[in-house]
């Protein structure tokens, strides 16, 4: 007869809690919140003009409307990602994944913390252009690789959330 593999201990703060999402179930469920950020992106460069006037003026760009449809564009992500995390810890990728966003204290929907979160995830994109946005989404987005044990982001962190399966 074999041993039973040993399993790792559990923390006391997880107990009771779903296991932990896996890295490959969150980056699958914000790629499909990304093309949710791709449509409201082409909305916003559609309605502030910045769209038809790169095809106007092939090779230029209009960097003032391109900065307004960029502010708007993370303005409405804000809130669609607030509202979501806040309401029932998922996005509409992380539902299509069967994960979802948890307090890391209690195992609940985080309330007004998934502002908190969403704020850290999305407002860095307004600096993209000036490539800190571009940086802070990079870093952010590969920190669960290494943060042990919980494989949290740094808008996890802030909000003191967790990623479970749902």
């Amino acid at each position: 007869m074999s041993p039973e593999p040993l399993s790792p201990p559990q923390n006391p703060q997880l107990a009771g809690m779903p296991p932990l999402a896996t890295p490959g179930q969150r980056l699958a469920a914000r790629l499909l919140d990304t093309l949710v950020l791709g449509v409201i992106w082409t909305v916003a460069l559609v309605a502030t003009g910045a769209l038809q006037y790169a095809v106007d003026h092939p090779g230029k760009q209009d960097m003032g409307r391109v900065i307004v449809a960029l502010v708007l564009t993370m303005a409405v992500y804000f809130g669609y990602e607030g509202r979501m995390l806040s309401r029932t810890g998922q996005t509409l990728g992380k539902r299509a994944l069967r994960i979802r966003v948890a307090m890391l204290s209690d195992g609940d929907v985080p309330g007004r913390q998934g502002w908190a979160r969403a704020a850290v995830y999305t407002l860095p994109g307004m600096l993209v252009p000036l490539l800190v946005g571009t940086v802070f989404w990079l870093v952010n987005s590969v920190s669960p690789l290494w943060d042990k044990p919980y494989r949290r982001a740094l808008h996890d962190k802030v909000a003191r959330t967790v990623v479970v399966t749902a």
